[in-house]
């Protein structure tokens, strides 16, 4: 499979949503005509630097929403454990469940096999972040193998603006 490169096309995706049924990107971004969508994805919910990413995200929502910015998250975890999540960390944006790598994989992101103490030893994408514009073409990746570094809110905005400058 081919790395995705700048300027190249984002992979459509079919995912199941925890509220409910599927969540389809191209619908989505059809439907989000002139947006752009950063993409997350996220290690899982029992991740606490994950977590607090995704509560910063939804903290600064109303933000990325005034840059015609729209969060779509992605995790392996299951669908029930996902749910509690998002329902106890009262995120608003779309969070989907990839549980058989499928998407993690189509977009590259690094997966961990190895299981650690203090964590869930279950395989996991490692953080990741996409940016797409309307036509969902990619404008900016940011892959780790592990949890921290992860981008900021801001720095994620200031990214969209630096980039449709140009």
């Amino acid at each position: 499979m081919q790395a995705l490169q700048i300027g190249g096309q984002s992979p459509n995706f079919i995912l199941p949503s925890v509220k409910g049924g599927t969540f389809s990107f191209e619908n989505f971004r059809i439907h989000s005509e002139n947006n752009w969508h950063v993409i997350v994805f996220f290690r899982g919910s029992w991740c606490p630097f994950c977590l607090k990413t995704l509560k910063e995200l939804e903290k600064n929502r109303k933000q990325f929403k005034e840059h015609r910015v729209e969060i779509i998250a992605i995790s392996s975890d299951d669908l029930g454990s996902l749910k509690k999540m998002v329902s106890e960390e009262e995120l608003s944006f779309p969070v989907l469940s990839d549980a058989y790598f499928s998407i993690i994989d189509a977009f590259g992101v690094f997966t961990n096999r190895y299981s650690y103490q203090h964590e869930n030893p279950q395989v996991h994408g490692e953080p990741a972040y996409f940016l797409t514009n309307e036509g969902g073409e990619v404008m900016y990746q940011q892959k780790q193998t592990g949890p921290f570094g992860r981008p900021v809110s801001s720095d994620l905005i200031r990214t969209v603006q630096y980039i449709r400058q140009k």
